[in-house]
């Protein structure tokens, strides 16, 4: 692991994308010659990263942060298979560290360097830093990339395609393009490419292509994207990656552009989905015990998910992507609990879905009233089952997790449940990581590793009432959670949060 150096100055990626253009490989940044620039840019491979923070310096042994000679310069943090906007730079040898924000500061001295190095930055090029591999033993690539004048074509029909292959399959790849209407039949061989392999840059016609990758001198085609389309006389590298979510195909498909990042997946991907069962037994639905079955309409007669209880995950089922209604229903019976609700599912996609149930006042007259006798009652109430699909996470990172909260207790005493984060050296009140998850609406934060106490609290008639709490260890091989805050009369509290993996782990 490389040590930790100064401090350098921040500057918003945000910012970064506003001074850039969006159709050419070129961008903004600290020369007052406009023909005498070069650029760099970074691209995040290492899936198990978080974050990682980009720092530029032209003078590692000048302290002088007013020095306008002198280059210093750290991005915001950049996560994996995002880049960096083309950043603008004079002709000249650059230092360069990559970190990750291990601390509550992002000040420089509170990074953790992962890896450094040289660039020399050219007139009319790119220098494009990737960094690969495992983070742990991260490695950096840099390209060069010429910035080609589109002056030169006339016609304004042609686009300028380079292939960098960062799947780490060691026998390479092949990728093939075909026109948009056509298939893998009429398509034509771009060419073979290593791992960590640039190629050189080749002109196509502007129009929508479909991208195939196959193993190298195969014809079994193990990815096919959805059309792609090449308005514009522009500079792209196509990233050939793997695949992190949950179809079959082990490719994925990054277009970056100067400033942008475009994902392709595998256009025949299945997906996945699991269901949590939520409902909890009421008076109005006697029949139901705490159990259901799930049918998926489209597929078969059967249940794809039986004997759901409640509180439980169920099993994860691989799924053709595609737009389907979910029906549960009471086992052993044909009693329906809920029909005919929307499940979509994109091609590689991992979603959960939760089952919950919702009391409502019934307004018998319409006049606004639920109480018609006054006796302090309300006369009638209505149950309804409800379905709340939710994105699972499938990111890889070691050092930071994705925590998800959903809030499903439906109470007339208060609408939203606040999470505390509180490390060994905070209170509830110091806690720097908090969120408030309002009913049925997720809300997600990232941490750090580390050991947390975490409370629930929810604000009831002015008093703060401590709903749950819990300690939770986050390390290298945590997963991403799911916090999911129910209703439970058997709790002293009459509440129960349940931490759930997001995705099944190997």
């Amino acid at each position: 692991m490389c040590s930790k150096s100064k401090l350098f100055s921040t500057i918003s990626n945000s910012t970064i994308l506003l001074c850039a253009s969006a159709l050419v490989l070129a961008g903004c940044g600290g020369s007052d010659d406009s023909n005498d620039v070069g650029y760099v840019k970074f691209y995040n491979s290492a899936k198990n990263a978080p974050e990682i923070l980009l720092t530029l310096d032209q003078d590692l042994q000048s302290d002088d942060d007013d020095d306008d000679n002198n280059l210093e310069v750290t991005f915001n943090g950049i996560e994996y298979t995002k880049a960096l906007s083309n950043y603008e730079v004079e002709p000249n040898t650059y230092f360069y560290e990559m970190a990750w924000q291990d601390e509550d500061s992002s000040d420089r001295d509170d990074l953790e360097v992962v890896a450094e190095g040289q660039i020399i930055a050219a007139k009319d090029s790119i220098q494009l830093l990737v960094l690969t591999d495992d983070i742990t033993s991260a490695q950096v690539q840099t390209y060069s990339i010429e910035v080609l004048d589109d002056d030169e074509d006339e016609a304004d029909d042609l686009f300028n395609l380079r292939i960098l292959n960062l799947h780490p399959d060691s026998a390479g790849v092949d990728v093939y393009m075909s026109e948009s209407d056509e298939t893998f039949n009429e398509a034509t061989l771009v060419g073979q490419y290593n791992y960590k392999q640039l190629s050189d840059n080749q002109k196509f016609d502007q129009d929508e292509y479909i991208f195939y990758i196959t193993g190298p001198g195969s014809e079994e085609v193990l990815f096919t994207s959805g059309d792609i389309d090449y308005a514009y006389p522009a500079q792209y590298v196509m990233i050939v990656r793997e695949n992190t979510g949950s179809g079959n195909s082990p490719y994925a498909l990054d277009r970056m552009s100067n400033s942008s990042i475009t994902e392709y997946l595998d256009r025949d991907s299945e997906a996945q989905f699991r269901a949590y069962n939520a409902i909890t037994e009421h008076d109005l639905i006697p029949n139901y015990t705490g159990t259901l079955d799930i049918y998926v309409n489209g597929v078969d007669d059967e249940a794809e998910i039986t004997a759901l209880e409640r509180g439980s995950y169920s099993a994860t089922i691989i799924q053709d992507k595609g737009d389907y209604s979910l029906d549960l229903l009471i086992p052993s019976t044909a009693e329906s609990l809920l029909s005919n609700h929307l499940l979509g599912l994109a091609e590689n996609t991992n979603k959960t879905v939760f089952f919950y149930l919702n009391e409502e006042d019934v307004d018998l007259d319409g006049d606004g009233d639920v109480d018609e006798n006054n006796d302090g009652i309300v006369d009638e109430i209505k149950v309804t089952i409800h379905s709340l699909v939710v994105n699972n996470s499938t990111r890889e990172s070691i050092y930071d997790h994705q925590i998800t909260m959903i809030n499903l207790v439906d109470s007339d005493d208060f609408n939203l449940v606040k999470f505390y984060f509180v490390r060994s050296d905070e209170t509830i009140e110091t806690a720097l990581y908090n969120r408030s998850a309002v009913y049925t609406q997720p809300e997600s934060l990232y941490l750090q590793n580390n050991t947390y106490q975490v409370f629930a609290i929810a604000e009831v008639d002015s008093s703060e009432i401590i709903l749950a709490s819990f300690a939770m260890v986050l390390d290298e091989a945590s997963d991403e959670l799911f916090l999911i805050v129910e209703a439970d009369a058997s709790q002293p509290t009459g509440y129960r949060i349940e931490m759930i993996k997001q995705t099944d782990s190997e």
